[in-house]
């Protein structure tokens, strides 16, 4: 088959984040399918440079053998209208991307949102070359940006809904990330049951395992000064929706410990997060930079433990945490500051604990129970990689999805 993705944060090779698509479409060519994407120039973080030649379109194919067109999508920044005027940018480059550099007859095509307005590209794409296409909700749009504070004004949020309303109804298939949003769009959105596809974000084990059994942890904590320690990580954005404030909180309160958290990633709160460490004098909270998948999960098979945390809002128990799934792959329970059905994954899985959402002091009272029984480390480790090989393993999701779209 011949499948256009459309994904505005699709990653670069080697770049830090959320790597669902780039596992994905490596699975399908491996399969001897040809994928196409359309992505913009920006990182969801904000920190890719610019270096496609001040071009507003550049054509490449990637390690994977995906070939991949990337769209002028604003100029980097931070704050929500940044944010915005990113998505608009990339609606009109993407379509005209799509009309004109996406060549071939495709079979099929898929629309990855967050944001909700790259479904305008699928829109006119489906009328101007007859391509059905199959929207994917990783992220309740407009709901998520107005729980955060992000989307503010009755207009847009107006708007907003009504075109998500469109897109459902253009969509041949709705695929989801969690159980959570396929009842929401029965019940709430009234989003016939048998137009929806559950296809929830998972564990790459092939690199896990690889590094599972090669990877000198010792040594690598020692050359990061990690030995000693009780190690916490949290490998994902540093943005709004994120609040890791709530960490740098508990980490105040655990002074007395030798627990260090480890802070992996980027975006708008960063620096903020990094001059409020420096000006409350935190000692025990280390920032990293943001990593390609490989050596995250270096970091994290030398930690004791991962962490998920999200902002305290309803729509934030809809979803699961990618992040959740990496340290599952890796053998590390989880401290899951996130309620809902990520909360019960730990909870079913017996992978972890639930942590309130901006409570520090409870967050702080769970850390100091793993303190006083390590034993329960590798025990809820080894559940949590059962688990998700059971349940969660990416080649068997990324094949299943593929035997959905091969139906239509």
């Amino acid at each position: 088959m011949r499948i256009l993705l459309i994904h505005q944060f699709f990653l670069e090779d080697g770049e830090g984040g959320g790597t669902r698509w780039n596992e994905m479409s490596r699975i399908w060519t491996e399969n001897g399918h040809e994928i196409t994407v359309i992505a913009g120039m920006r990182h969801y973080m904000g920190h890719r440079a610019q270096h496609y030649g001040g071009n507003l379109f550049h054509s490449y194919t990637n390690q994977d053998q995906v070939k991949v067109i990337r769209c002028y999508a604003g100029q980097s920044g931070k704050g929500f209208l940044s944010r915005l005027s990113g998505f608009f940018a990339f609606v009109f480059t993407g379509i005209w991307a799509g009309a004109f550099y996406a060549k071939e007859d495709y079979d099929v095509m898929i629309v990855s949102s967050p944001p909700l307005f790259v479904g305008l590209i699928a829109i006119f794409l489906n009328w101007w070359k007859h391509i059905p296409f199959v929207f994917e909700i990783r992220d309740l749009w407009p709901e998520s940006a107005i729980g955060t504070g992000m989307l503010k004004n009755k207009y847009l949020i107006r708007l907003a809904f009504w075109l998500e309303s469109r897109i459902y109804q253009k969509a041949k298939v709705i695929a989801v990330l969690t159980p959570a949003f396929r009842e929401i769009l029965i019940n709430k959105k009234k989003v016939p049951a048998d137009k929806i596809i559950l296809i929830p974000n998972a564990a790459d084990f092939i690199r896990s395992d690889k590094l599972l059994s090669e990877f000198d942890a010792v040594s690598f904590r020692k050359a990061k000064k990690l030995e000693g320690k009780f190690v916490i990580t949290y490998a994902g954005a540093h943005g709004q929706a994120n609040h890791l404030i709530q960490i740098l909180e508990t980490a105040e309160i655990l002074r007395d410990t030798h627990v260090l958290f480890l802070l992996i990633g980027d975006g708008e709160q960063n620096e903020y997060l990094i001059a409020e460490a420096r000006r409350r004098a935190i000692d025990n909270v280390r920032f990293v930079e943001s990593l390609p998948k490989d050596e995250v999960l270096k970091y994290i098979i030398a930690s004791d433990m991962g962490t998920s945390v999200l902002k305290k809002t309803d729509t934030f128990k809809t979803i699961y945490s990618n992040k959740t799934f990496d340290y599952f792959s890796c053998k590390k329970p989880v401290l899951m500051a996130i309620d809902g059905v990520s909360r019960s994954l730990v909870e079913e899985a017996a992978a972890g604990i639930f942590v309130e959402p901006e409570n520090p002091a409870d967050f702080a009272e769970k850390v100091r129970i793993y303190l006083k029984n390590p034993a329960l480390l590798e025990v809820q480790g080894e559940n949590g990689y059962r688990f998700a090989k059971k349940h969660f393993d990416r080649q068997v999701l990324a094949k299943e999805y593929l035997n959905y779209i091969e139906h239509l």
